[in-house]
């Protein structure tokens, strides 16, 4: 059985060994696009318009036939010609790829990620939290790192992206629950080096590391993190940080720096959406 893969690198696996790809630019955005809608009928508008963008020619149909074909050539050989013939139909409206959703890793991470945020609902912390770490372990970086992405392409990514980012949080917030502080310093680390205008990630570090015993590190993380917004934005922390700050600073149980961290903060998805210099 075949698996495609676009939470990181365009890859196909055939009974779990990772087969070529095509090299065409062009081809890869039209399987990528084709993957992301498995069973489903992806028209001839979006393709042209990825493939395109707003000038199309005037042979659009035509060349995207052409790519068509190649692509059920190159699966047809890199399967061992063992590829189902009706892999990659063709109807009247557009293509479609015949694979089940379990076949795209990114349909079984949103799976995992609806099961483990039921969890969490329920109030089940540590299962949901396991849950939700089986969704995040299927990335293996950025959505189609080496496809060159058109516009239609480019708001799946995003996407993507954004509710990678909403499972990654809830999976810290769970573990952070659970008292998991100590184990989750080192990634929040490295985490806010990743996206250094994520408010919430920060607030989570400077929690984790004062409520692991480390004060002096969580005032260093506070200061970091004003130091950031200053220079990039021309902003100070919100005001949920600065009360964190102020308590930190009187000695205050780590109780009640949860209960802050727990209260009204500038949400991750505003800061993180700005543009990040570099």
């Amino acid at each position: 059985m075949l698996q495609f893969n676009v939470l990181g690198p365009l890859a196909i696996k055939r009974d779990g060994r990772e087969i070529a790809v095509p090299r065409g630019p062009k081809v890869r955005q039209l399987l990528s696009l084709l993957v992301l809608h498995p069973g489903t009928v992806v028209s001839h508008e979006s393709l042209v318009d990825e493939l395109w963008s707003k000038e199309p020619p005037k042979t659009a149909l035509s060349t995207l036939r052409t790519h068509v074909y190649h692509l059920r050539k190159i699966l047809r050989e890199e399967s061992g010609g063992t590829a189902l013939p009706g892999l990659l139909h063709t109807w009247s409206a557009g293509y479609v790829l015949r694979a089940a959703p379990d076949q795209v890793d990114a349909e079984t991470f949103r799976r995992f990620a609806r099961e483990g945020e039921a969890l969490l609902n329920a109030g089940e912390l540590e299962e949901g939290a396991r849950v939700l770490a089986r969704a995040l372990d299927l990335w293996s970086g950025g959505v189609l790192t080496d496809v060159m992405c058109g516009p239609v392409l480019t708001q799946y990514v995003q996407h993507l992206e954004e509710v990678h980012m909403r499972v990654l949080q809830q999976r810290i917030g769970a573990e952070m629950q659970l008292g998991h502080h100590g184990h989750l310093a080192a990634e929040l680390k490295s985490l806010v080096t990743r996206h250094p205008l994520n408010e919430w990630l920060h607030g989570q570090l400077i929690t984790a590391l004062y409520r692991s015993g480390r004060r002096g590190d969580a005032l260093q993380a506070y200061q970091k993190l004003r130091g950031i917004l200053q220079e990039e934005l021309g902003l100070d922390p919100s005001r949920a940080l600065q009360h964190m700050q102020r308590v930190i600073l009187s000695g205050v149980d780590g109780e009640t720096i949860a209960m802050i961290q727990n209260g009204t903060q500038r949400s991750s998805s505003t800061l993180s959406r700005l543009p990040q210099a570099g």
